[in-house]
C-alpha cells in the first residue's frame, strides 16, 4: 500500500489517533501542586498546563484544551472540515452558560482572543488573531497544508466579573491524501528562516522551571528583537498524544527597565506529566514573525544536536 492513502484510510487513521489521545491523557494525569486557578496574569510567573477555575473557589485540574466546555463556556466550532492545501475560512463562537455568544472580552497582549491551530502530529502550526463578529462569531482565513487531524484551541478571558482565562478545544478534520510523519527527535538547537534557536533548561513535572531561548543569526546573538503582542517572545507548549496546551509569557516585558531585547527570552513554565512535549516560540524581528519549534522531554536535558526547522508554521 502507498504511504499516502485516500480520505477513506484517513478516516480510519483520524479514529486511531483519537483513541491514542484518549489513552495518553487518561494516562498521564496532571500534577497540580497549586491549586489556584491558572490564569494569564498568573502565567507571567510560571504558567502551568492546568485547567482553570469555575468561579466558586473550586479548580479544575484538567490541563488546559482538553475539553470542549469548561467554567461554563463552550466552543462552538461551526467548521467541521477544511480541504488540504486549499484556502478556506474557519468559523466558530464562545457561547456561555445559557448558550448565548460571548460578546464581551478582556483583551490579553493587545487580543481578545489568541487561537491555535495545531496538527495531532505536532507539525503544523497556527497563532491565529481572528476577527469577531458582532454576533459574536469568529472567522479567520486559513491554508492547511496536510490531511490529518487537527485541534482548534481558544484562549480568552470572558470580560464576565471574576471570570479567568479559559482554553478550550475542538476537533478539526481536513481532508485529503493523508501520510503520516513522526515527531522530530528531542534537539536543544534549531534553525527558522536563517535564525539559529538554542534552548538552555528543562521542563520539570510538577514544578516551576526556567527555561531560555536564545536567538542568532549567521553566527551573531540577535540584541535587537522587537515586540510581538507586547512581548519580545511567546511560547506555546504542547503534551504528545493529547495537545494538552500552556502558553506563558516571558519573565519581564519591553520597556520594564530590565528587560533587553535579545538574545535571550526565558520563560517560567510547568508541565503536568513527565512527557513529550512540542514547544513554539514566536519571536519578531526586523519586521517579520518568525515560529522555532522543538522537541522536549520532561525531566531530561535536551539533546545537543542541532535540527532543523521541521513542519510547517505560519501567523
Amino acid at each position: 500500500m502507498n504511504t499516502g492513502v485516500k480520505i477513506t484510510a484517513f478516516a480510519a487513521a483520524v479514529a486511531a489517533t483519537f483513541t491514542a489521545a484518549y489513552g495518553v491523557g487518561a494516562a498521564a494525569d496532571p500534577i497540580d501542586q497549586d491549586p489556584r486557578p491558572a490564569t494569564h496574569h498568573a502565567a507571567h510567573d510560571g504558567g502551568t498546563l492546568a485547567g482553570h477555575g469555575h468561579g466558586d473557589g473550586h479548580a479544575d485540574t484538567t490541563p488546559a484544551g482538553l475539553q470542549v466546555s469548561q467554567a461554563g463556556y463552550t466552543l462552538d466550532l461551526k467548521t467541521a472540515r477544511l480541504t488540504a492545501g486549499e484556502k478556506g475560512e474557519l468559523r466558530f463562537a464562545l457561547r456561555d452558560q445559557q448558550g448565548r455568544p460571548v460578546t464581551s472580552y478582556r483583551r490579553e497582549h493587545g487580543k481578545e482572543l489568541h487561537l491555535i491551530l495545531v496538527s495531532r502530529d505536532l507539525l503544523t502550526y497556527r497563532h491565529l488573531h481572528p476577527t469577531r463578529a458582532a454576533d459574536g462569531t469568529w472567522s479567520t482565513p486559513v491554508t492547511l497544508p496536510n490531511a490529518g487531524s487537527y485541534r482548534v484551541l481558544a484562549d480568552f478571558t470572558p470580560a464576565a466579573e471574576g471570570a479567568t482565562d479559559i482554553t478550550l478545544g475542538a476537533d478539526l478534520a481536513v481532508s485529503g491524501t493523508y501520510q503520516a510523519s513522526a515527531l522530530p527527535e528531542a534537539a536543544a538547537t534549531t534553525t527558522v528562516d536563517g535564525y539559529t534557536v538554542t534552548l538552555d533548561g528543562e521542563l520539570a513535572p510538577g514544578a516551576a522551571a526556567e527555561v531560555t531561548l536564545s536567538v542568532s543569526r549567521n553566527g551573531r546573538p540577535v540584541r535587537d528583537l522587537q515586540p510581538y503582542l507586547g512581548a519580545y517572545g511567546h511560547l506555546v507548549a504542547l503534551r504528545s498524544g493529547d495537545l494538552a496546551y500552556l502558553h506563558v509569557h516571558p519573565n519581564g516585558e519591553p520597556g520594564d527597565g530590565t528587560t533587553r531585547p535579545g538574545p535571550g527570552i526565558s520563560f517560567t513554565a510547568t508541565a503536568p506529566s513527565a512527557g513529550t512535549y512540542r514547544l513554539f516560540l514566536d519571536f519578531k524581528h526586523d519586521g517579520t514573525v518568525h515560529t522555532a519549534a522543538f522537541t522536549v522531554q520532561t525531566g531530561k536535558p535536551a539533546t545537543p544536536k542541532t535540527a532543523g526547522a521541521h513542519g510547517d508554521h505560519q501567523h
